[in-house]
């Protein structure tokens, strides 16, 4: 078997390292102010927090949005390894990639394999564009990673779906146009059936959206609550009342991506040189991060080839988060002291918790994978 990369591969490795050196922390103006200084002046979770409608912009006229989609529906048709090198490279390197990342992630997919014809020709050419921005409405205040007990409802009034509830945590919900939603259409159904998926106008009456600033002073994570939306019946995605498994193959997108261990790639990259390798303590958990991120890679690539079992996204993902909370705890260790200061390090350390949250909890996806992958009894 030859791992050598090929040429062109590594030319658009090269591509997109120089455009993320380019580009990162340039930001779009945050309504919520930074407090955390500059000592470390590129962003980590940049996939997250990043905003720059200008950015994706440039994405777009590169062809990087939808670079894997068919080219009959507007996608570049270009391979997975080419998509995978050219993200991995900007979000290792801070590039504000939060305006167009859910999009090309995880609703353009979506939209491929359980879209209309219709709503693949009016949303799929904004994506790829850059011109739209994508939130996903999926917690809610008393339904984190259990997606069947969401409580949101959504009534059928005509040629409208009525909808009326509150979803948490809905990431970069302030800057997004559209949100993908899920709500309950049948209340009498069991609780993994009687689901239903919407494309959401965030503009429409009834929406209101609150920032919700965390310990960091970042404010990416959004409540928002819908009072009697009102949303036309052409924008019901897939089938009604039988959403779960839709909801469940976009998870997959969400979980096994390569974001998970390059979020705070770049600031590992900054303070390794700090690390004194003559302490065979810091050498051991150089080694560990540095084999965990290979293996992890290596992983990705699994899903992203499609040669990773069903539902093997949740163990891709509760190896890459607590990588990521191994590489804050480093940083921190390393910094000493100056993890003291309110910068960079200290900023990833207070929010490192948060990675084993965001997309399932570790402790629900342990639970996944031990019952269907590994077949072990409830």
């Amino acid at each position: 078997m030859d791992f050598a990369e090929p040429e062109e591969l590594r030319d658009l490795r090269d591509e997109a390292r120089a455009l993320a050196t380019e580009w990162a922390g340039r930001t779009d103006p945050n309504p919520t102010p930074d407090p955390m200084g500059t000592t470390f002046g590129v962003p980590e979770d940049s996939w997250l927090i990043g905003t720059s409608k200008a950015f994706s912009l440039e994405l777009a006229q590169r062809g990087w949005i939808g670079m894997t989609w068919p080219v009959d529906e507007g996608g570049q048709g270009r391979s997975t390894m080419e998509r995978f090198v050219v993200y991995e490279a900007l979000i290792a390197g801070g590039a504000p990639l939060a305006t167009s990342w859910f999009a090309d992630r995880q609703i353009g997919p979506t939209l491929l394999q359980f879209g209309t014809p219709e709503q693949r020709r009016r949303f799929l050419p904004e994506m790829i564009a850059g011109r739209s921005a994508w939130s996903i409405g999926m917690s809610e205040p008393d339904a984190g990673s259990d997606v069947a007990s969401i409580s949101t409802r959504a009534v059928r009034d005509g040629d409208h779906w009525v909808i009326s509830g509150a979803k948490v945590w809905t990431s970069g919900a302030a800057e997004a146009d559209w949100c993908y939603l899920i709500a309950r259409t049948d209340p009498d159904a069991p609780p993994h059936r009687g689901l239903s998926e919407f494309l959401v106008d965030l503009h429409s009456p009834g929406v209101e959206v609150r920032p919700i600033v965390d310990v960091t002073g970042n404010a990416h994570f959004c409540e928002v609550r819908y009072d009697e939306v009102r949303v036309p019946v052409e924008n019901l995605v897939g089938v009604e009342n039988d959403s779960f498994r839709q909801v469940m193959r976009q998870m997959e997108h969400e979980r096994g991506g390569i974001d998970r261990f390059v979020s705070n790639r770049a600031l590992y990259d900054l303070v390794l040189p700090m690390a004194d390798i003559s302490d065979p303590r810091v050498r051991q958990d150089v080694a560990r991060i540095e084999s965990t991120y290979r293996i992890g890679r290596h992983l990705v690539l699994r899903e992203m080839l499609g040669q990773a079992p069903k539902g093997f996204s949740a163990a891709t993902k509760t190896i890459g988060t607590e990588f990521e909370v191994a590489v804050a705890d480093f940083c921190a260790r390393v910094a000493g002291a100056e993890t003291m200061l309110w910068n960079r390090i200290s900023r990833n350390a207070c929010y490192a918790p948060a990675y084993t949250i965001m997309g399932g909890t570790t402790q629900i996806l342990r639970n996944i994978v031990a019952e269907r992958i590994l077949g072990l009894p409830r």
